[in-house]
Parts: C-alpha cells; sequence; structure tokens
C-alpha cells in the first residue's frame, strides 16, 4: 500500500529540501535497502523524512525498521498486542540496563509507525490518541511487572496481614487517563497499593509501604532516565498527595483519607479523568469505588463552576506571566478550555448522572449532549474546533517528539502542518485556527467563563508541587 496523502500534491521546496538532507544520511548507512524499495515507497519515505525530523533520526539509526514498516505495520495497528509483546521481550531481561533498552527501543519504534501513521494520514486523530494511549499504558505496565517480579527476587512478595500477596496500582491521569494522550505528552501517574503488612520470602523482610516506595523509585527511573536510546516517558508524579513532599506511594487507606480531609477542588478536577491501568481486578474495582464520592457529589454541585472559574483565571494570569503567545492549549480558546466546559458539568451531575463518569472527553462529550445538556451546534463546534487544535498539537510535538502546544517560529513547520492539514499557507492555517478558539471561548465564556470577578482570587502561585509548570496543577 502506498501512503494515504494524496500523491499528486507535491510537498514544498523546504520540506524537499529537509526530506533530501535526511535521505543522503540514510544513504550512508542503508544505500542497498534504499534501492531495494519500490519508487511508490522512496516517494512516501521522502515525505515522511521531511514531515518529521524525529523520524528521521530514528530511521537513521534503525534503517532496517523501514523493511517492517512497508511489510505490513504502516496499515494494521493492532493495539491489543502492544502489552503481550512487549512482556514478551521483556521476559529476557536479566538486569535493570536490559529492561530499559528493550523499552525505549520498543517505544520509539512504535512512535515511529504512529507517527508516519499521523503525517500520512493513515489513522483518525481519535484512533491515533488511542493507539498512544495504549501503548503508554503498556509501556508502564510491562516495567512495572518486570520490576515487581525482580524486586520479589529479592525482597519477598507484600503481603496483608492474612497473607494475600499486594500490588502496586497506577492510577494514570490527565489524558492518559482519557485514552486521548499526546504525541510527546508527560504521563501524570499516581501510585497506590491496597495493604499495609509487610514482604514475605526473600533474603529479609520490608513494610509494604517501603517495598513500593522503593519500586515506584525504580519505576519513575525505568521509564524517565535518558539513555542512549532516549526516554520512554517522561513521568510526573506531583498530584499525589501532598504533590513533591509526600511520600512517593501511599496505601488506599492514605489516599482515602487525604482526599475526605484534605482534598482540594483541583485535585476533584484531576480525579474525573483518573483510571487505573493494566487488567482490570477487584482492587480495581475498590480504587475507584473508594475514589468516586470524593469526585461525584450525591447533589448537583454548581460551586464547581466556581473553582473551575478561579483555576482558569490563574492559568491566564501565568501564561501572561510568562508571555506564552500562540499556545493552542493554555490561551484563551485553547485546548483546556474545552476541558474545563465538559468537566464543570461531569463534576456538577455526575453524583445523579453515572453515564457522565468517565474518563474520554469524547464520551462526556457525547454523554451530555444525550442528557440535553448540550445543543447539538454546541457539540458540533466544540468537537471540531477541539478536533483541529489537537490535530496540530499532535503534529507538533511529533516534528520533534518534543512536548509543545506553541505554534512555530519558522517557515519549516508551518509549511509541514499546512501539508498534512490541507491548507494554502500559514495564513490560512492561522485563520482556521483563531476561528476555532474563537468559538470555544464563546463557549466556556457561556458556560465557566461568567463575569469577570472584580475580586482577585485570594491564592497566588500553587505550592503544592505541581505547579513548577503552570500555576494550577492539572495533569496534561
Amino acid at each position: 500500500m502506498t501512503m494515504q496523502k494524496d500523491s499528486n500534491k507535491s510537498l514544498s521546496i523546504l520540506i524537499t529540501q529537509t526530506a533530501e538532507r535526511h535521505w543522503q544520511r540514510l544513504e550512508e548507512v542503508w544505500s542497498e535497502g534504499l534501492s531495494q524499495l519500490t519508487p511508490n515507497q522512496q516517494q512516501e519515505l521522502k515525505a515522511v523524512l521531511g514531515l518529521s525530523d524525529y523520524v528521521a533520526a530514528q530511521l537513521s539509526r534503525h534503517p532496517e525498521w523501514i523493511r517492517s514498516l512497508f511489510a505490513g505495520d504502516l496499515q494494521l495497528i493492532e493495539r491489543q498486542y502492544f502489552d503481550t509483546e512487549l512482556h514478551a521481550k521483556l521476559a529476557s531481561a536479566t538486569s535493570e540496563e536490559m529492561a530499559k533498552s528493550v523499552l525505549r527501543r520498543f517505544r520509539n519504534y512504535q512512535m515511529v509507525r504512529l507517527a508516519w501513521r499521523d503525517f500520512l494520514d493513515y489513522a483518525t486523530l481519535e484512533e491515533s490518541l488511542l493507539d498512544l494511549s495504549v501503548l503508554a499504558e503498556a509501556l508502564v505496565i510491562c516495567a512495572r511487572d518486570w520490576l515487581y517480579r525482580d524486586m520479589c527476587t529479592q525482597y519477598g512478595t507484600p503481603m496483608d496481614k492474612a497473607g494475600n500477596p499486594q500490588p502496586l496500582l497506577i492510577l494514570g491521569m490527565g489524558k492518559l487517563g482519557g485514552r486521548e494522550l499526546n504525541f510527546s505528552s508527560d504521563i501524570d501517574l499516581i501510585f497506590t497499593f491496597p495493604e499495609h503488612g509487610e514482604t514475605v520470602g526473600g533474603r529479609r523482610n520490608l513494610d509494604n509501604q517501603q517495598f513500593f516506595i522503593r519500586m515506584g523509585q525504580r519505576l519513575v527511573n525505568l521509564l524517565d532516565q535518558i539513555s542512549v536510546d532516549g526516554f520512554v516517558f517522561r513521568v510526573d508524579m506531583r498530584l499525589r498527595p501532598y504533590g513533591e513532599s509526600g511520600p512517593l506511594v501511599v496505601s488506599f487507606s492514605g489516599l482515602e483519607d487525604y482526599y475526605q480531609e484534605q482534598g482540594r477542588d483541583w485535585e476533584r478536577y484531576a480525579m474525573v479523568k483518573a483510571r487505573a491501568l493494566g487488567p482490570w481486578s477487584h482492587f480495581s474495582d475498590e480504587l475507584h469505588s473508594m475514589l468516586r464520592p470524593f469526585v461525584y457529589r450525591r447533589y448537583i454541585d454548581f460551586s464547581a463552576i466556581e473553582s473551575l472559574r478561579k483555576m482558569k483565571q490563574l492559568i491566564a494570569q501565568e501564561v501572561r506571566r510568562r508571555q506564552l503567545t500562540d499556545n493552542i492549549k493554555l490561551g484563551a480558546g485553547g485546548i483546556r478550555e474545552v476541558e474545563f466546559v465538559v468537566q464543570s458539568f461531569q463534576l456538577i451531575r455526575g453524583g445523579r448522572e453515572p453515564s457522565l463518569r468517565q474518563q474520554s472527553l469524547f464520551g462526556a462529550m457525547d454523554t451530555l449532549y444525550s442528557l440535553g445538556q448540550f445543543e447539538y451546534l454546541a457539540v458540533d463546534e466544540l468537537k471540531h474546533s477541539y478536533l483541529l487544535l489537537r490535530r496540530v498539537e499532535n503534529l507538533l510535538q511529533a516534528i520533534d517528539d518534543k512536548q509543545t502546544q506553541t505554534l512555530p517560529n519558522n517557515p519549516l513547520d508551518w509549511a509541514r502542518l499546512c501539508y498534512v492539514l490541507d491548507m494554502a499557507n500559514e495564513t490560512d492555517l492561522r485563520t482556521h485556527i483563531e476561528a476555532a478558539m474563537a468559538k470555544i471561548h464563546r463557549h466556556f465564556k457561556a458556560t465557566v467563563g461568567g463575569k469577570k470577578v472584580k475580586k482577585k482570587p485570594s491564592i497566588g502561585r500553587c505550592n503544592c508541587g505541581m505547579c513548577n509548570r503552570m500555576t494550577m496543577p492539572l495533569p496534561c
């Protein structure tokens, strides 16, 4: 199969020049392989080399991947096998360094595959975001499972007082929890375990919490540390109870006590998307049942509106302070405002409407329409505007595997976006983006935005430990 993008559509001069430079590097390491490609395959490969520096760099390091990609890996993504395949590859890893290498190579191959499909229209945006999310979940869970076996060999198996093995559960937050992850997003995680006790069967016993704290530290390092093969994901643990000042891992009872006694409004907002990663179990059920009363109140909770309004005001202040321009996530009418609109309705009515208790923003939007909370025009405008911004964001990040929501400051990246999105030029694309953001901001003001509050919020820069990247501690 040839590329999905119209093969008659020509690349701009800037993209063509970039593609030729990357092609020359490939020829230096894989000239024989390139000569064996068909003319259509060469054309497609040159296109993706011009569109993504990340793909080009990875293929220069691993040119043998090109054969596998053209042999069928571009046409079909069977995301349900990510976990099985990676578990099998990790089974032969006998050291942490070997595990790091396996995880990073698997990640990079799959990310090249997904970026290629995204740039050349093999998949819809929704499919791409789901593929990225399932891949991230497989990487996190396979790393967890490998470490758990390794830790148990050394310290024994953590048990409760009745002698039942205790697992490490991982809450995926933000877009990972919603299965709508960006190409190069941080992943926000919370670690927890069911019951206190101690390990049994190792060379020396450890308290369960100490076991899981050590395991959690190693897991973050396994995923986050940069090696010769890069990293797996940047891991952010600051959404946990007490932020950076709190223990890395707490028990179910510790989580419950914290949220009942000290849980704040922004933490309710963050927990809307929280999802236990990996195969579902009775522990997953118990964890979600325990968190639900904190997130969703039994009454219709209009106080959520004012809390979200204050969050947005603080974000706007920080955007101005940091002089962020062309930011399609945090600016007026950006991605965050769509999330505020949808999640405000979830927080207000989720206690009475179980169907709203879901992590997916797309799913929640459809549910709100079916419940009569959104009019068709509002859903249509919000969804199409949000899809455009998310597509632009995903492409921006796939250009060089960098976390960014800022529109380009150079003509090459504008040309790349315009080619993929079928826009005539930068002005044309900017017009579409500005129109989408204007629609989003109008709906935001009609729901969450409200009237301007004369008195400034009493809270300034948050000191919860999550807020180094932004004023309010919100997950990606």
